[in-house]
């Protein structure tokens, strides 16, 4: 008997990225006409391992480098892809800092773009005291959210 194997997998590295007023950052994007506030990252390319994924990643959204502290979760159940159906999403999550003052543009109002931009993204602070699962909107930033208000 002949199996079929899917491999139709897409891996997410994001950071959990503190300043020192234990505020933490948030991406409200814009992308295939969907409007979404996840943590900072994006997708791992091919040959490349997770951590350098992840200072690439905040590298091209901020222009800044990070330290990456420590590894906070891996996604331990099935989550399909909102924008590729039948792809199965696993995402890892890191503790960061910045490594230099934060010099991007950061805002007080989520979505902070022009309403018609067929891809945007602003950034903005949240106290950590302040967060809750549903300031987020994927179901693994959820998660996340729920491990970070499980710490204090």
């Amino acid at each position: 008997m002949t199996e079929t194997i899917n491999t139709r997998f897409t891996i997410r590295v994001y950071g959990i990225l503190l300043n020192d007023r234990q505020e933490v950052l948030l991406s409200d994007e814009s992308y295939m006409g969907h409007r979404f506030t996840k943590f900072p990252g994006g997708g791992l390319e091919y040959g490349e391992g997770t951590l350098d994924c992840l200072r690439r990643e905040i590298r091209e959204e901020t222009g800044c480098g990070i330290e990456i502290l420590s590894h906070l979760y891996t996604t331990d159940f099935f989550q399909e892809s909102k924008f590729h159906p039948g792809m199965q999403v696993i995402s890892i999550y890191y503790r960061a800092r910045f490594t230099e003052p934060p010099c991007f543009p950061v805002s007080e109002k989520p979505f902070d773009f022009p309403a018609d931009a067929e891809r945007g993204q602003s950034f903005r602070w949240i106290p950590l005291e302040r967060l809750t699962p549903e300031d987020l909107t994927l179901p693994i930033d959820k998660k996340v959210a729920g491990i970070l208000l499980s710490e204090r």
